[in-house]
């Protein structure tokens, strides 16, 4: 390891479960005295965090790619990394090697705690291969990044991104995004293999984590000033954790055990499948106090026939009652949703259904996305796909229905009183402090920085459709 080699930056793209595996990388390279800096352009390791579900995704990666490429010409000693979903895919890290040769050290998302050793492997190299600065060899090693020769690639270090290996590796630190929460991840990989999804393809199959260790893990943290924890996984509904005395445990299970922990506050989890939400995961909401009243219940679509070509396993009716069992347990109940527009073969009809449920849900919030093929699953081959202008002009109509709904659900919120754990400052005025409402309802507000990381009243007094305003209840 060189000792000059001291600061680091990650960018991720994607989901919770990639933003935890940053928080990962980070922690294994703190623990080795690297300090984190906000700046690409001043570190001398940079870390992208690659995300494969959506095309801008992809777009977005590969320009970041192009920009490492500036730094690496002014900087030859500069270690350029890629990880996460995309380089599971063999064509991508192909594409990687042959066209970004400045690019140093790629791996996957099943080999994170291999990456100190990684960079250890790639130190050693160049010490044997060290030439003076202002020498003609460096100079060239310059000018071949510049002019894109692969030549310069020699020293890129690929592990074995594909191998979906059965043990979960247990242990390894993290430097957390929030000081008073905190992701955990209960399971990894996904079984479900919906049409359109390469997910299954990056993270592979299910494993789920041992109870045991889970508790272990948020008992720890907090202990840490943890006040809530988000559990991760692709589906968090089909965990099934074998512990070492109580054969096997299922997601709710592992939700009351995690309510009995004494100093924790908060319970979320992302994502939870409709077809495996079950009644008793529904009777855990009006049971266990520190289980938040919010779902992320993604439905994709609100046509029945598009959900079957999507492989998601239930229909717009079962959806329907899902929805009426969680409201009827808990009346307040946030709900969010991820809806895909213009899936092949999509008719107006069937859009219009999706339409017409997202009125009847009346959802707090929605991730709308247009279809994108991915390379890899079975959707990309569908002969009927949807025009792109066909798809804007769905999604546009789609966006005024759910901004509407939240915008009306916000409104109502204003005059009550809820508690709200204060994370931090707010990303719009850095003079006014921010935080969560039970419902997951972002609250601005002013107040003391002293306040940061405790859960205190607040009066909502203003509302917008993405989020609340509000002051200190004394």
């Amino acid at each position: 390891m060189t000792e000059n080699i001291t600061t680091y930056n990650i960018t991720t793209f994607g989901c919770q479960m990639n933003e935890h595996d940053s928080e990962t990388i980070s922690g294994m390279l703190q623990q080795r005295g690297y300090i984190q800096v906000p700046d690409r352009d001043d570190c001398d390791i940079a870390i992208i965090n690659t995300c494969s579900v959506r095309e801008n995704a992809d777009k977005r990666f590969f320009g970041t790619l192009g920009q490492l490429k500036k730094i690496k010409v002014k900087n030859p000693d500069f270690i350029a990394c890629v990880c996460g979903c995309m380089m599971q895919q063999e064509h991508i890290i192909e594409a990687v090697k042959r066209k970004y040769p400045w690019v140093d050290i790629i791996f996957g998302t099943h080999n994170i705690h291999e990456f100190p050793d990684m960079l250890d492997q790639l130190y050693e190299s160049r010490k044997k291969e060290a030439v003076p600065e202002g020498s003609e060899i460096r100079d060239r090693r310059a000018y071949n990044i510049a002019k894109h020769d692969v030549r310069s690639a020699k020293n890129t270090r690929v592990v074995r991104v594909y191998d979906d290996k059965k043990e979960i590796i247990e242990g390894l630190p993290a430097k957390r995004l929030y000081r008073h929460k905190s992701f955990v991840n209960i399971m990894y990989g996904c079984n479900n293999f919906c049409t359109y999804c390469i997910v299954p393809y990056t993270r592979g199959r299910e494993k789920s984590r041992r109870p045991e260790d889970i508790i272990n893990e948020v008992r720890n943290l907090v202990q840490d000033d943890v006040r809530e924890v988000t559990l991760l996984g692709q589906n968090v509904n089909s965990y099934k954790g074998e512990s070492g005395g109580a054969g096997i445990w299922d997601f709710t299970d592992l939700i009351y055990a995690l309510n009995d922990i004494e100093g924790l506050e908060r319970i979320r989890f992302m994502t939870s499948h409709p077809k495996d939400l079950s009644d008793k995961l529904i009777r855990a909401f009006g049971e266990c106090d520190k289980l938040c009243h919010y779902i992320h219940l993604p439905v994709q679509s609100g046509s029945s026939n598009v959900l079957r070509r999507m492989n998601r396993r239930y229909t717009r009716e079962q959806y329907l009652e899902l929805v009426r069992k969680l409201r009827d347990t808990v009346p307040d109940i946030a709900i969010s949703t991820d809806i895909i527009v213009g899936f092949p073969g999509e008719t107006e009809e069937e859009f219009e259904d999706t339409l017409s449920l997202a009125e009847e849900v009346r959802y707090d919030s929605a991730f709308t996305f247009l279809y994108s093929v991915r390379k890899g699953t079975p959707a990309a081959e569908y002969e009927d796909q949807i025009p792109e202008t066909v798809k804007h002009e769905r999604f546009g109509r789609l966006v005024d229905v759910m901004n509407r709904c939240s915008r009306e659900k916000n409104a109502a919120y204003v005059g009550r009183i809820e508690k709200v754990l204060i994370e931090g400052y707010s990303k719009k005025d850095e003079g006014i402090l921010s935080g969560r409402t039970d419902t997951f309802k972002l609250v601005d507000f002013p107040g003391d920085p002293a306040l940061i990381g405790q859960i205190k009243n607040i009066r909502i007094t203003e509302s917008n459709t993405f989020s609340l305003k509000g002051e200190l209840e004394e």
